[in-house]
């Protein structure tokens, strides 16, 4: 069931100049958009649509004001490289980007258009920007950058799996920051008294034999890093994690609604509409280096009831009342 009212848009009275002024006869602007999924994963669907319709309230709307060329790059490196170039050489005004790779591959590709990138980690220490406030260049955006978050998933373990004494942190090498919040899961781990494991993984059999391994003994738990390889072999995850009776937490609520057992993190379709912002900025004059890249200001908590059941959990009342969705 649903606890969180969604606020969609800006207000349609505020947009009506805006697209009053597309109507007559404004330069139609081409937008470039790589999103890290499959063309059809739901999660990258609902991402791309949150993003389109809060240009649409800004006055931006595809076919009329905007032509949007929308590429989907998976999680393949080479895929994404390839279509990288391809919207380069589209030269569009603008190029909106998803996730670290995908940013990375189209800064790769050009210094001179504007880009915005939306839920990249952290993008000082993937080296995109020098600094937050005053990003150089020709890109700046919205990062998911909570380090306290890596003590939360532990402290959230903890509750809802009473037993716990080792957290297995696992995550593809190649893709995930985890850097960035081990400072807190090694304070979290500290004072709950637990084991931390790191786990790097790179297909389905090392997630199988990771997550085979950790079930065998008693009060195991994983965390799962938010990149683009978990995101798209979540189903794999969330499978061997029941199997094992291991108990998990995820970044984003659709782990929950696929069957994983509780999710913390950053609303991402609050960081991709709050990218049409600044592309919206940016297409009427601002220069990307001057605007700062903004932090999440929106996170939102799933549990799976039916999950902890079959784990043989039951959850606390204090996870009941602070979760956004509670999928029965």
């Amino acid at each position: 069931m649903k606890r969180r009212e969604f606020v969609i848009g800006l207000g349609s009275a505020a947009a009506w100049p805006l697209v009053a002024r597309a109507q007559q006869g404004e330069r139609v602007r081409r937008i470039g958009v790589l999103m890290s999924f499959d063309e059809n994963d739901p999660e990258g669907k609902l991402r791309y649509s949150a993003f389109t319709q809060a240009l649409s309230d800004l006055g931006w709307t595809d076919g009329r004001s905007a032509r949007m060329d929308l590429r989907w790059g998976g999680v393949d490196p080479n895929r994404i490289r390839a279509l990288a170039q391809e919207l380069v050489g589209l030269q569009p005004d603008i190029i909106v980007t998803g996730t670290t790779p995908v940013t990375v591959a189209v800064q790769r590709e050009t210094r001179t258009i504007p880009i915005v990138f939306a839920t990249v980690a952290d993008p000082v220490a993937s080296g995109i920007i020098a600094r937050l406030d005053r990003p150089s260049g020709n890109i700046t955006g919205f990062a998911t950058l909570e380090t306290s978050l890596g003590g939360k998933w532990v402290e959230l373990l903890s509750e809802i799996a009473p037993g716990l004494e080792r957290v297995a942190i696992m995550f593809n090498p190649d893709t995930a920051a985890v850097s960035t919040y081990m400072p807190s899961f090694q304070m979290a781990a500290r004072s709950l008294k637990v084991v931390l494991i790191t786990v790097p993984v790179h297909d389905d059999v090392e997630i199988a034999v990771a997550i085979t391994a950790l079930g065998r003994g008693p009060g195991g738990g994983l965390v799962f890093m938010p990149d683009i390889f978990t995101q798209a072999h979540r189903a794999p995850i969330i499978l061997a994690a029941a199997r094992n009776k291991v108990p998990a937490v995820y970044y984003l609520s659709d782990y929950a609604r696929d069957g994983g057992l509780l999710s913390y993190g950053p609303n991402p379709l609050d960081i991709f509409r709050r990218a049409a912002t600044y592309v919206d900025r940016i297409l009427r004059g601002a220069k990307p280096a001057e605007l700062p890249v903004q932090l999440p200001t929106k996170f939102e908590m799933a549990v799976n009831l039916k999950t902890a059941k079959a784990l043989g959990l039951t959850v606390p009342q204090s996870i009941l009342l602070s979760a956004d969705e509670v999928i029965e």
